[in-house]
């Protein structure tokens, strides 16, 4: 009884890991860029209890063994690079990817970070930044007094200026993709930085090669199916409840045990 109470406790607290990242996910439905993530789980060690060999030496062989699980843990948090929905929003400096890729921001202790969260805007120095504040890497900068904005979809960024009939050429987007982009560390704002599970960056030109093409005016948004995460809000909810119940069936004939001298 001890070790269904051990089981079952490790049930439980798995899933309220689970509800916990289901969680994060709902609470980020409306997040520009967001991507879902999932718990994967793993069965742990099997006591075996009696071999399949035990009957060996009397020439019966069994084709099955008894062997009791010691439950399950979390081993991972897999996050989703799906594409979102792209909606339109009509603000020149809004960019959104449509395929593969990542844009590049500059940190404020210098190091390179990667987001599909293209809503940019620009500071009092014409740079060209993240909502909040994080500097477009390579650096890019709006001259002033430029009257309007346009990136095409290969990331080529021009102005136009008063007076002027054909828009001028300011700057150039560069993207980044990984090998495998779900080994990739979030750290909040919308950012992620590589580790060794994603791999080196590659760079590349929008729209070339096998990066995404940059949409001007549109925002990436979040790819959590709601109802699918409240679907699995209540598969974890109903496996806590069927594991509590476990402990509670195992404490009462734990009981029945103690009691069986009285």
């Amino acid at each position: 009884m001890i070790r269904a109470l051990r089981t079952a406790a490790l049930g439980m607290s798995a899933q309220q890991m689970n509800v916990d990242v289901v969680a994060n996910n709902l609470a980020n439905v409306n997040t520009t860029g967001f991507k879902k993530s999932a718990v994967e789980f793993q069965d742990l060690l099997y006591d075996t209890i009696k071999s399949g060999n035990d009957d060996a030496a009397r020439e019966m062989k069994k084709p099955g063994e008894i062997q009791v699980g010691m439950g399950n843990r979390p081993i991972a948090t897999f996050r989703s690079f799906t594409q979102g929905n792209v909606e339109e929003t009509g603000n020149s400096l809004d960019l959104a990817i449509n395929g593969n890729g990542f844009f590049q921001v500059q940190q404020t202790d210098g190091t390179i970070a990667y987001t599909r969260d293209g809503s940019f805007r620009v500071n009092a120095d014409g740079e060209l930044v993240t909502g909040s504040g994080l500097r477009v890497y390579p650096q890019l900068d709006i001259p002033l007094g430029a009257v309007s904005v346009n990136v095409s979809e290969n990331g080529v960024i021009s102005v136009l200026f008063p007076n002027q009939p054909e828009p001028e050429e300011v700057g150039q987007l560069e993207l980044a993709s990984f090998m495998n982009p779900a080994g990739l560390r979030a750290e909040g704002g919308n950012l992620y930085v590589e580790t060794q599970a994603s791999g080196r960056p590659n760079f590349g030109i929008p729209g070339e090669d096998s990066f995404g093409a940059v949409v001007q005016g549109y925002l990436e948004k979040s790819n959590v199916d709601v109802v699918q995460e409240m679907i699995n809000l209540i598969v974890s909810q109903r496996a806590y409840e069927i594991n509590s119940k476990a402990v509670t069936t195992a404490d009462e004939l734990l009981s029945i045990t103690n009691n069986i001298k009285r």
